[in-house]
């Protein structure tokens, strides 16, 4: 993984040669080496899918076919030999990882799937009193978060209606406005207990400014919280930074890992070093000292 430098601004021109120039330009044209393009009509497609799934890696296939060499000689000790051993896969992607989304090491893992993470998070930082109960949400989320954040509000025994707060553009408007945005936090804050959005919109691709968001949901009392699937490998992230409290995201989008690739997860070290924090424990419950 390489950073480049950010390029300077420039006129737009809605033309095939300004294009073609700007192709000439790219920092990073020469990636484009490195996947297979899909045929359509014998012809390889200007793929525009990559936020559904991403490109196949050229060198996705010799890796598999390590890994599979790695289970046929070592079987069940693959877990603790070879060139890397499965046991400590996570820890062989931390630098990657903490480099994606702006983070310390100690922060982030890969594992799961976005949802299932998005619950485990939600374990631990939705905490519904009677008095703090609410969750501030994007409207016009993806499904699946929507569908999470509906199921939890549920267990916790409230109803949608009652517990979500969602953010809409104004009439005749696409995007948020983040003054709305910030505003609706301060009239609602002292009922919310939790802050979730997407870090970029899947419709309408708004990036929002997960700065300001954490920094207003923190003044009002309330954890926040990122779903970052559209947003990891895609935009420029500082979570440890901007003091979010968590984030999740997938990795077969801009990260190009593939169908059913696993999923990341952020905490920030403030509560990841916390023992009173509530959460469900499981593979990893051990001190690995």
């Amino acid at each position: 993984m390489q950073k480049t430098s950010e390029a300077a601004p420039v006129d737009f021109e809605p033309t095939l040669d300004f294009a073609l120039e700007q192709d000439k330009q790219d920092p990073l044209r020469l990636f484009r080496n490195r996947f297979y393009f899909p045929k359509v009509q014998e012809k390889e497609a200007i793929y525009f899918c990559g936020n559904s799934l991403g490109l196949q890696p050229k060198s996705v296939e010799e890796a598999l076919l390590r890994e599979l060499e790695q289970w046929r000689m070592h079987g069940v000790e693959g877990h603790f030999e070879g060139e890397m051993p499965w046991m400590h896969y996570h820890k062989f992607l931390l630098p990657q990882t903490a480099q994606v989304v702006g983070a310390k090491e100690e922060e982030v893992v890969v594992m799961n799937t976005l949802t299932t993470n998005l619950h485990l998070m939600m374990v631990s930082f939705y905490r519904p009193a009677p008095g703090r109960f609410k969750i501030i949400m994007e409207a016009g989320a993806f499904p699946s978060d929507q569908y999470a954040i509906e199921s939890q509000v549920r267990w916790h025994g409230f109803t949608p209606e009652e517990a979500i707060v969602e953010v809409a553009p104004r009439p005749g408007e696409m995007l948020l406005r983040q003054e709305d945005i910030e505003a609706i936090i301060g009239q609602h804050g002292r009922q919310t207990a939790l802050v979730l959005f997407g870090g970029v919109n899947y419709f309408t691709g708004q990036f929002f400014d997960l700065k300001a968001i954490a920094e207003a949901a923190h003044r009002a009392g309330a954890y926040v919280g990122f779903d970052l699937a559209h947003a990891a490998g895609n935009m420029l992230l500082k979570l440890h930074d901007w003091q979010v409290d968590f984030a999740v995201w997938c990795s077969y989008k801009y990260l190009n890992s593939g169908p059913g690739g696993p999923g990341g997860v952020f905490v920030h070290e403030q509560h990841g070093k916390n023992p009173a924090l509530p959460r469900f424990g499981g593979w990893w419950g051990h001190d690995e000292n």
